[in-house]
């Protein structure tokens, strides 16, 4: 993963949580609000209910009492026999009074005259004569029977009294849609009530001013936990944008006995509209937090990684050996600071290379003079001896010259035979050539090369194994420098069994190339000397200029090749080219 994607990766996460964070917290503070404002909407509803509720309780007890005290009450309480007063006197009181409901009850519980129901004259109300303050009571609910059924009623009892004698007068008013009018909920609001006057739930007990409410059958539940638990309850039904939460208040009778449930409704299409908008403008608001952190990512990754790539091609090229190359610093940052580092870097690197060239070819000097006065040595004294030998005899042994004189020369040419091949040796390692390549098989030149030295391998009782890769394709090289590689390493290897043992050369076919191994089983070399093993005029035997593998190195140099050594003392030496 680059650094550009990862930068953007990170804009992103961020942009996304913050908004997420952000958006999440609005929300929650939305809704909370919105249940605080629900519920004071809910409380002043529930206020303004129980206020017509105590007004309504007001007006009918004083309507109760403006009968009771009323002569047409008292002339029928002083009656002695109430009965033979008109059945349809409570009608007319009614209307007067602006009640629905209204009965004349005698003492015995009786009743005398019913406004709403006339044909119920002399039937008894015994709840009436239970002893029941009904003054102190004050309005109460009750459930009422109708020609047409039951009916939720609020209802007030006074009493006319004429000496000994008592009229009951029971007044009042349905709780129905025309009492549900009266309540002016606000917009997104609604009020039901139902009235418990079935043994089990009925949706027909279920009324809303407007109509049957909806979501009626959803309510039971609710409606049977508040009968069940005697408190209010609330909760939220539906779900989306036709959700409501409800305040259900259980509405007790005068026996402590539920007669009813008013149902507060409070819609929550508002909030989860407006939670739908904040959602919208959250996406919004974080695609576009995520194009401007693409845009930054990408202008702050220009800014940054231009000149960090500069400072990589730059550093690829003091690794191919360019130690000169310098970036162009445009800014006082980190990145310039870095850059200017890189700088003064290179132009050390260039300071110590040039010194480290001085020294190294100081010291290459020196060593072939080392080497040229070790070699040239050797053959010089053989020379001055044989030359004072001829001038000791020519002036002391006349008549023997001729015979000292034909054996001194043949030392001469010996020893100068001998170092010209010295120089020889050292010309070649000077003057190596460059491959010329063609199409060469391995395995034919490592079968060709061994046979060159069958006689030498039976006179040093070396045995020569050769395992050949049958896989192995022809390989762009220089046969007559590959040859002269190989002619090195088996003689090396020749060299390493003075006792006799066993030479390996093997071929492997590689991805696009070929791995050389020859192998021998000497006595081996120790780690510090398979460090220094391909440094010129570095070598092991007693004779020998330390050509020979510094030559091999350079052959397989030359073919954009590597040769290693893998050895240790007692166990023989492996030397592997790879081309």
């Amino acid at each position: 993963m680059t650094f550009r994607i990862r930068l953007l990766l990170i804009f992103t996460v961020a942009v996304v949580a913050s908004v997420g964070v952000v958006e999440w917290k609005v929300t929650d503070k939305t809704r909370e609000a919105f249940e605080g404002l629900e519920t004071q909407r809910a409380d002043a509803l529930v206020r303004q209910f129980r206020s017509e509720y105590e007004r309504h309780k007001q007006e009918i007890v004083l309507a109760v009492k403006r009968i009771a005290d009323s002569r047409v009450a008292s002339d029928i309480a002083a009656a002695t026999n109430p009965e033979e007063y008109d059945y349809r006197v409570a009608e007319g009181l009614a209307a007067t009074n602006g009640l629905e409901l209204l009965e004349l009850v005698g003492a015995d519980g009786s009743i005398v005259s019913s406004a709403e129901w006339p044909a119920r004259f002399a039937y008894k109300e015994e709840w009436l004569t239970a002893g029941t303050d009904w003054k102190t009571l004050g309005a109460f609910l009750k459930k009422e029977e109708l020609p047409d059924g039951f009916t939720l009623s609020l209802l007030a009892v006074g009493t006319a009294t004429v000496e000994d004698r008592k009229l009951y007068v029971v007044g009042g008013q349905q709780l129905n849609k025309d009492f549900l009018s009266a309540l002016t909920p606000p917009e997104g609001m609604r009020v039901l009530l139902y009235r418990n006057l079935d043994p089990q739930f009925s949706n027909s007990q279920l009324i809303e001013v407007n109509g049957p409410g909806q979501r009626s059958s959803q309510m039971q539940a609710l409606i049977e936990r508040v009968l069940k638990q005697k408190r209010e309850v609330i909760q939220t039904l539906g779900d989306g944008v036709d959700a409501e939460t409800f305040h259900a208040l259980p509405l007790p009778g005068y026996e402590n006995n539920l007669l009813g449930v008013l149902l507060i409704g409070s819609s929550r299409r508002d909030l989860v509209n407006l939670e739908a908008t904040l959602r919208r403008v959250g996406i919004l608001v974080a695609a576009g937090g995520i194009l401007l952190g693409i845009a930054l990512s990408w202008w702050a990754t220009t800014r940054v990684t231009r000149p960090v790539l500069r400072l990589a091609e730059s550093a690829a090229k003091v690794a191919a050996g360019n130690w000169g190359t310098t970036v162009e610093t445009t800014s006082n940052d980190e990145i310039g600071q870095l850059a200017r580092a890189f700088n003064r870097m290179t132009h050390e690197l260039v300071e110590q290379r040039d010194r480290l060239v001085q020294a190294e070819r100081v010291a290459a000097w020196r060593e072939l003079a080392r080497r040229l006065a070790h070699e040239l040595k050797n053959p010089l004294f053989p020379l001055q001896i044989t030359v004072e030998n001829m001038q000791r005899a020519r002036e002391s042994y006349p008549e023997q010259f001729d015979e000292v004189f034909r054996e001194s020369t043949g030392t001469l040419l010996a020893e100068l035979a001998n170092l010209k091949q010295i120089i020889g040796r050292f010309s070649d390692f000077a003057k190596m050539p460059a491959p010329e390549m063609q199409s060469v098989n391995f395995n034919e030149l490592a079968e060709g090369t061994l046979k060159l030295f069958e006689a030498q391998l039976a006179k040093s009782r070396v045995q020569a194994k050769v395992e050949l890769d049958p896989r192995l394709r022809p390989l762009q090289a220089d046969p007559e420098q590959m040859t002269r590689v190989l002619r090195n390493l088996v003689l090396n290897a020749i060299d390493a069994m003075p006792e006799g043992g066993t030479l390996t050369v093997r071929t492997v076919a590689l991805a696009g190339g070929v791995r050389l191994e020859v192998s021998d089983t000497g006595q081996g070399l120790t780690p510090e000397e398979c460090e220094r093993l391909f440094t010129p005029y570095y070598t092991t035997k007693t004779h020998g200029t330390g050509l020979g593998l510094a030559i091999v190195q350079s052959v397989v140099s030359d073919h954009k090749g590597r040769i290693a050594v893998e050895s240790s003392p007692g166990k023989g030496a492996t030397f592997r080219i790879e081309l």
